[in-house]
C-alpha cells in the first residue's frame, strides 16, 4: 500500500513544547487539533503555514476528509511563501495534496500532482532539508500513478539515503516501507521481510500510532502463521484504538482477508 506516505520529519527531539505537543497529537491522528495549535503562527511564519497545511492533508490521506480545509490551508501557505524554499515546500505539499485525490479516488488531479512536485524540484536545492521528502513523493507518483517501479525505486533510494543523512526517522520508516513494497512485488520476499521490520520498528519507536497498523499490516504479508494472524490482530486492535484510521486498512483488516 502507499497511502501512508507521510509529510513533514516526525521528530519527538524539538525543545519547542509547541511541536511536541503538535507530534503527540498528530501521533494519533488528531490532525485537527494540532493544526489549531499552530494556526496563530500560521497566519506569518512561511515554514508554520505549510507544517499546518501538511497535517491536514495528512489528515485527508487518512480519513478520506476535510479536503476543503486542506485547500484552504494550503493556499494560505502559498500566498505567504517568500523565498524559493518556502514556495517549493508549499508546491510539495500542493502536489501530494493533488496525489491523494488522485489516489483515493476523490478526483483525477495526476497531471496537478507531477507539475507541482517538478515546481518544487526547481526551488528546492538538491542538498535542503525539503528534498528527501520531495524525492519520496516522487517515488509514489512514479509507482502509483504512472506505473514505473524503476524509477520509483530510484527516488525512494534518494529519499532514503537523504532520510539517513538528516535523522528523519518518520520518512526513513516511509522509505523502508515503500522499497519494501517493491521487493515483495518483485519475489523478494526476505528483502521485503526486513524492509517491512524496519518501518515498523522505527514507527513503534516514535511512537507514530497512527502509522502503525498499516505497518503490522504490511509485514504480516511477509510472514509464516501464526506470526501473521498475530500482527494482524495487533493491527485490529491499534485502528479500532484510533476510531477506524487509515480508514482504507478497513478491508485488509476484516475477517476474510485475514485468512
Amino acid at each position: 500500500m502507499a497511502h501512508t506516505a507521510m509529510s513533514g520529519s516526525g521528530t519527538t527531539e524539538s525543545d519547542d513544547p509547541l511541536q511536541t505537543a503538535v507530534w503527540r497529537l498528530r501521533s494519533r491522528g488528531c490532525w485537527t487539533d494540532a493544526a489549531a495549535l499552530l494556526a496563530p503562527g500560521a497566519a506569518a511564519v512561511p515554514a508554520v503555514a505549510v507544517q499546518r497545511a501538511s497535517l491536514l492533508i495528512e489528515r485527508c490521506l487518512y480519513t478520506e476528509r476535510g479536503w476543503a480545509e486542506a485547500e484552504d490551508a494550503l493556499r494560505a501557505a502559498e500566498a505567504i511563501a517568500q523565498d524559493d524554499d518556502e514556495r517549493g515546500a508549499a508546491a510539495c505539499e500542493r502536489g501530494y495534496l493533488a496525489y491523494a485525490s488522485t489516489l483515493l479516488g476523490v478526483r483525477d488531479r495526476a497531471d496537478e500532482a507531477r507539475a507541482a512536485l517538478g515546481r518544487a524540484a526547481a526551488l528546492i536545492a538538491p542538498t535542503a532539508p525539503g528534498r528527501p521528502l520531495l524525492d519520496f513523493r516522487r517515488g509514489l507518483i512514479a509507482q502509483n500513478l504512472a506505473d514505473s517501479p524503476q524509477a520509483a525505486r530510484a527516488a525512494y533510494r534518494r529519499a532514503h539515503a537523504g532520510a539517513t543523512a538528516q535523522g528523519d526517522t518518520l520518512l526513513l520508516s516511509s522509505t523502508w516501507r515503500h522499497l519494501a513494497g517493491l521487493a515483495l512485488r518483485e519475489g523478494e520476499p526476505a528483502e521485503a521481510r526486513h524492509g517491512f521490520a524496519e518501518s515498523l520498528r522505527l514507527r513503534e519507536e516514535l511512537g507514530y500510532l497512527v502509522g502503525t497498523a498499516p505497518a503490522l499490516v504490511a509485514l504480516a504479508d511477509t510472514e509464516p502463521e501464526p506470526e501473521a494472524a498475530r500482527l494482524r490482530a495487533e493491527a485490529r486492535r491499534l485502528f479500532q484504538l484510533l476510531g477506524g484510521v487509515p480508514t482504507w486498512l478497513a478491508a485488509r483488516l476484516a475477517p476474510q482477508a485475514a485468512v
